[in-house]
């Protein structure tokens, strides 16, 4: 399927590219608002999609200017629509607001951009699906922006105490599953869910809860992650402490036996431990996970951990060692690797909080390296 994106670069429309990496679909067709003002190059660039998903949007700022940037962001849109005529898109997918006719500038104007869209897609001939989403979180939300989860989490990963100034109950909706709906895929194993599964909970207790995620992995122990929207809040709250918060050191106790070191203390829910050995120059990985938690520990020998936001140009390295064992915890959507960079045998330690189930493994190829731009080294 052929999709294309206006808001590409927002929060939801970076998990939407991600998920179609996941899935093996071609890149979109990325659509700028310097398109969106001109109708000719606009039609154009729709011409043969699919699929288009408006997810532009102005959010925040001044009321006036909230009203009518959404109004016009869907008035462009639909005018390269109807350029296009019968050759555009056959579905066309608005990311609408449970607050659409609220009564609010922000509300009202998202109703008045569904319906602009709407009758762009009868005029020519396209499905049309008003997908109205609650509060969404996850992974590299914007702080003070696109969720109070990014807040909550921002906050604590620089030691601060969130502040709950309202409390009131709140649906949220992990923003991989809102993507996985925009898109049009079913549920798939644990990786997305397009039925968005809200949870439930009150600002004080969300706040309770990312407190005690972030207390219990500060020590490096991991939180319970019995339920969905455990693993997802946690994963939300570690993209919030990479890469600044790792390695994270392991105590080593010794005595004339040898030496032991605690490698994963978990709280609750399911985990699995593999070892791995690597010949010297050996790369193991070159892959990324939507939702699994995965920690590398090297207990002999010597590597170096290299990972990549995907969609983003920049490496960030750990040079890590046996001699003096670390923890590495992956994030999610970040491509990853590991190399035995010494001269011996290298041996590795991972930990993941899902059964490896071959059938939905949640493990998606991307190669770190090849980027243009010089890598962020840290440590």
């Amino acid at each position: 399927m052929r999709l294309a994106l206006t808001g590409a670069s927002g929060f939801l429309g970076w998990h939407v590219r991600v998920l179609l990496r996941a899935l093996g679909w071609p890149e979109p067709v990325v659509l700028t608002r310097a398109e969106l003002a001109d109708p000719p190059a606009l039609a154009a660039r729709l011409a043969g999609v699919d699929r288009l998903l408006h997810l532009a949007g102005v959010n925040r700022g001044d009321p006036a200017d909230v009203a009518t940037g959404n109004v016009e962001l869907a008035a462009a849109l639909a005018h390269g629509l109807r350029r296009c005529g019968a050759s555009g898109p056959g579905t066309i997918v608005f990311a609408n607001s449970v607050q659409a006719g609220n009564g609010t500038p922000y509300g009202d104007s998202k109703a008045v951009a569904a319906d602009t869209l709407a009758a762009a897609a009868a005029q020519t001939g396209a499905d049309f699906v008003d997908l109205r989403l609650p509060n969404l979180y996850g992974e590299h939300g914007r702080p003070h922006y696109n969720s109070v989860v990014a807040t909550f989490c921002r906050v604590l990963a620089e030691g601060g105490v969130p502040q709950v100034r309202q409390d009131r109950e709140l649906a949220l909706v992990h923003v991989g599953d809102a993507a996985a709906r925009l898109v049009g895929v079913a549920a798939e194993g644990g990786a997305w869910d397009s039925a968005m599964p809200p949870l439930r909970i009150g600002v004080r207790e969300l706040a309770e809860r990312l407190g005690a995620i972030a207390a219990t992995y500060r020590a490096g122990e991991i939180p319970p992650l019995v339920h969905r929207h455990d693993v997802r809040l946690f994963n939300t709250y570690r993209s919030h402490c990479f890469p600044a918060h790792y390695p994270l050191p392991l105590t080593r106790h010794s005595d004339q036996r040898g030496t032991l070191v605690e490698v994963v203390r978990a709280h609750g829910g399911t985990g699995q431990t593999f070892c791995s050995t690597s010949r010297p120059g050996v790369v193991r990985g070159e892959h990324f996970h939507l939702a699994k938690v995965e920690r590398f520990v090297v207990l002999r020998g010597n590597a170096e951990i290299r990972l990549r936001r995907v969609g983003y140009p920049d490496v960030v390295r750990f040079a890590v060692s046996g001699d003096e064992p670390v923890v590495v915890d992956m994030p999610t959507m970040w491509a990853h690797n590991i190399t035995n960079t010494g001269t011996d045998e290298l041996v590795t330690l991972f930990w993941t909080n899902d059964l490896f189930d071959p059938a939905h493994p949640d493990t998606y190829p991307e190669p770190v390296e090849g980027t243009e731009r010089a890598p962020v080294v840290v440590g």
